[in-house]
């Protein structure tokens, strides 16, 4: 019998085109095919009907998250991951890259053997696709959240180290360039096929310049953690809207960015050069209290995650917020939206080829979203993993 879906009637954001009342055809966990109107489906075939008041997207990728449900990454337990991937689902999201934290070599050393682990093992909700290296090579001066104890001077041998700890599935590394040894490690990284992230950085606009002729394509969480804009020093944040190599992460959940400067962003980088991410703690989908992160006491209230130093500690921020979000802070459309939150993170990971869009031989990662932006559905690999439809009393 064939494995095969066919949702009907909703407005699909596809890779080439939008159809309206459209209809998406999935066989063997395959997309393998989108139409603008409906068409006759097999016997054997599941139809999933919706109004066209609800959008199809490609699903989510973060590629910068700590934690949910209670559970993070440096846990280095699979049950951690298992729980981040069975809460991510919830939002959208269907691909994700654990993120450390700057800790001990050995705390890191632990969650990246765990991840590789997992990485490797059938995998049933969102996936894990690899690792993002968030530290230690960074500059103390812009820590942010990151424990300063712990930050070390770049370094060649334990980086080659920790990509065999990792099996080879560290896939974005966050880095101080202007630090020494970081030119050096930033090149190394990038011949490596291994995305390049300018974060966490004090870097003058000359000290980012090189850093991308070096290979540097990335910028982690923009405006946070970084030297900042000044008209006669862009800093770490102009000289990244300037340059239009550069992709650069946001955090569009209106604390870490105010929402003018995510429109700003929009209209200076393009929806082309802009990936939405979530930077989430173990705290999201949790009630407000206290957490930990990277062996911090993290305060959870009003909506934002602190430090008690009143430092910015992560977000709570969900997939499915932050396109509502910069949707409605920016005014771009739903399309761009996707693009930021699906596009262009497969595109920065090499593998747009198979995720990322809904097109004819790709994977069938598709999240549903209603006309308020809540998740009505996620399929994962062709699986229906999240289904809310009776939470929302829909019949269709």
């Amino acid at each position: 019998m064939t494995n095969s879906i066919a949702i009907n009637g909703a407005t699909i954001v596809a890779e080439n085109n939008t159809f309206k009342k459209g209809s998406l055809y999935i066989e063997n966990d395959i997309i393998s095919s989108v139409h603008s109107n409906q068409t006759d489906a097999s016997p054997h075939t599941l139809e999933i009907n919706l109004p066209e008041s609800y959008t199809v997207l490609p699903g989510f990728i973060d590629v910068h998250i700590h934690g949910a449900g209670g559970a993070d990454m440096m846990d280095a337990t699979p049950n951690s991951l298992s729980t981040i991937s069975s809460y991510l689902v919830k939002e959208g999201t269907t691909s994700f890259l654990a993120t450390t934290i700057t800790h001990d070599s050995e705390k890191i050393s632990e969650a990246l053997e765990n991840a590789a682990n997992y990485i490797y093992k059938e995998q049933t909700n969102a996936s894990l696709i690899g690792i993002h290296l968030e530290g230690p090579f960074i500059n103390s001066k812009r820590a942010g959240a990151q424990p300063i104890n712990h930050i070390k001077v770049p370094s060649l041998q334990t980086f080659v180290n920790w990509v065999k700890k990792s099996n080879q599935t560290i896939k974005l590394v966050t880095l101080a360039p202007e630090m020494d040894g970081g030119l050096e490690l930033t090149s190394y990284i990038a011949n490596k096929n291994i995305v390049a992230s300018i974060g966490h950085s004090d870097a003058s606009n000359e000290e980012v310049l090189s850093a991308i002729k070096v290979g540097a394509t990335h910028i982690t969480h923009l405006y946070n953690g970084m030297r900042g804009f000044h008209h006669r020093e862009p800093g770490v944040a102009g000289t990244a809207l300037s340059e239009s190599k550069l992709f650069v992460e946001l955090i569009a959940d209106g604390i870490h960015v105010h929402p003018n400067i995510l429109k700003a962003t929009y209209l200076a980088k393009k929806a082309d050069r802009i990936v939405l991410i979530t930077d989430s703690i173990r705290a999201k989908w949790l009630e407000e209290g206290q957490y930990e992160l990277g062996g911090q006491l993290v305060h959870y209230y009003q909506g934002k995650a602190v430090l008690e130093n009143g430092a910015l500690a992560g977000s709570v921020l969900k997939m499915n917020e932050a396109v509502h979000n910069m949707i409605q802070f920016s005014g771009c459309s739903i399309e761009e939206a996707s693009m930021m939150a699906s596009q262009n993170p497969a595109k920065q990971l090499g593998i747009f080829h198979k995720v990322g869009s809904i097109s004819a031989g790709k994977d069938a990662d598709i999240t549903i979203l209603n006309e308020n932006y809540q998740v009505i559905m996620t399929i994962c690999k062709g699986k229906i993993v999240h289904d809310a439809r009776s939470d929302f009393h829909e019949n269709y």
